[in-house]
């Protein structure tokens, strides 16, 4: 095995010693005692697509949405790069069963399921034109899809059996690969897929010229996420309520505290008690949510977050406690551009800035990261995280 320069790290060796310690790591963290923050990377299969050196047969995401197979191979070829190429606490080298696939029709699905039409453009990642955006009216005749085959999840459903077809009789590099998993099962949040159906200016100008419509549209994108998760986490084997549950809803960044506790917090109380037994609950919120973190973590006990670049994640465990789990948040640009000297000091500050206080605290990318990242920009990071993370006493 060797990574892109061929790096004598790489050998078997060397991925022994790794994996004991990134097992070790783990193990401490969640006993509350590891010797360093861990470091893990956020991956998506754009990061793949987008990638001509990595995408060697072509694929655009139009024929990925497409097609089963090209899904099959595109997943399992980049989940095998990552783990032969990229520094992060995470196991190196083939493991002894590759997780089970699942149908990836990426941020999309949501609103599209619901009736917005996909575009797909050249060198970027498909996008959903609002279905309400010139009309609102429309919301009166909508309903919500069969949430196992109907719209998108339709071919979701026809993805999820032509994986479970193939993982039966072959496997991928000479290993098994586990159980499919039938995508829909979890959220970006409702405020976010009414901003996706109605757009996001549109829905916070409604927010004041008509409450009651806003309020209205948020009532339908809940009830039809409840429906759906539940669905899904049948087929999936997930029972609900769970100890506790996670969710994202990036788009109430654009909310004050006060628009955030009467429009979105009711929609969000009632999926929380839908699917947690009262927690801890995780979010995942990107953009400049500092000013919500604290009526979330006390609203929906929220002790999990994983944030994005804009937030001041000292100040963020300072409001929090030291019992919250915090994940981020170096910008993906800086991960992308470097050059290295400038990771290794956002590292540091970030480090230095209080984050690891109480030993709960996940470095990664705030959040997701950029295609075109240079593999020594992921090492440049983990070594200064490293470096920089260790734990006092």
């Amino acid at each position: 095995m060797n990574s892109a320069s061929g790096d004598a790290r790489w050998d078997a060796r060397a991925i022994a010693r790794h994996n004991a310690e990134v097992e070790k790591l783990w193990r401490d963290f969640h006993s509350g005692a590891p010797a360093r923050v861990p470091v893990v990377w956020n991956f998506n299969t754009r990061y793949y697509l987008l990638d001509p050196a990595l995408n060697q047969k072509g694929y655009t995401f139009e024929q990925y949405f497409q097609d089963p197979d090209a899904q099959w191979e595109v997943q399992l070829a980049f989940r095998r790069w990552i783990r032969e190429h990229v520094s992060m606490d995470q196991p190196w080298g083939l493991p002894e069963e590759w997780d089970g696939l699942r149908p990836d029709f990426q941020n999309i699905y949501e609103a599209a399921w619901l009736g917005c039409p996909i575009e797909f453009r050249p060198g970027e990642v498909p996008d959903t034109w609002p279905l309400l955006k010139e009309d609102k009216g429309k919301l009166a005749s909508l309903s919500i899809p069969d949430p196992l085959h109907g719209g998108i999840m339709g071919r979701a459903w026809e993805f999820y059996q032509r994986f479970e077809e193939r993982r039966r009789r072959e496997d991928f590099c000479g290993r098994p690969v586990g159980r499919s998993l039938l995508s829909g099962g979890g959220t970006d949040g409702p405020f976010t897929v009414a901003c996706n159906l109605r757009g996001a200016t549109e829905l916070c100008l409604d927010l004041y010229e008509d409450p009651t419509f806003a309020r209205e549209l948020l009532e339908f994108v809940t009830e039809a996420i409840i429906t759906r998760v539940r669905a899904v986490g049948e087929v999936n084997g997930v029972k609900y309520p769970q100890p506790g549950w996670g969710f994202a809803d990036d788009s109430i960044q654009l909310l004050s505290v006060d628009q955030y506790r009467e429009f979105v917090l009711p929609h969000h109380l009632r999926m929380v008690s839908e699917f947690s037994q009262g927690g801890p609950n995780a979010i995942h919120l990107c953009g400049s949510v500092q000013h919500l973190l604290p009526i979330v973590q006390r609203e929906l006990n929220v002790q999990d977050f994983d944030l994005g670049f804009p937030v001041d994640l000292g100040r963020a465990r300072r409001e929090l406690g030291p019992g919250a789990l915090l994940r981020g948040n170096l910008h993906p640009q800086t991960l992308k551009e470097g050059p290295p000297c400038k990771i290794e000091e956002e590292t540091a500050s970030i480090m230095a800035g209080g984050a690891k206080e109480g030993r709960r605290f996940i470095f990664c990318e705030g959040n997701n990261v950029a295609p075109g990242t240079p593999l020594e920009h992921f090492d440049a990071a983990y070594q200064a995280a490293r470096r920089h993370g260790r734990h006092e006493g």
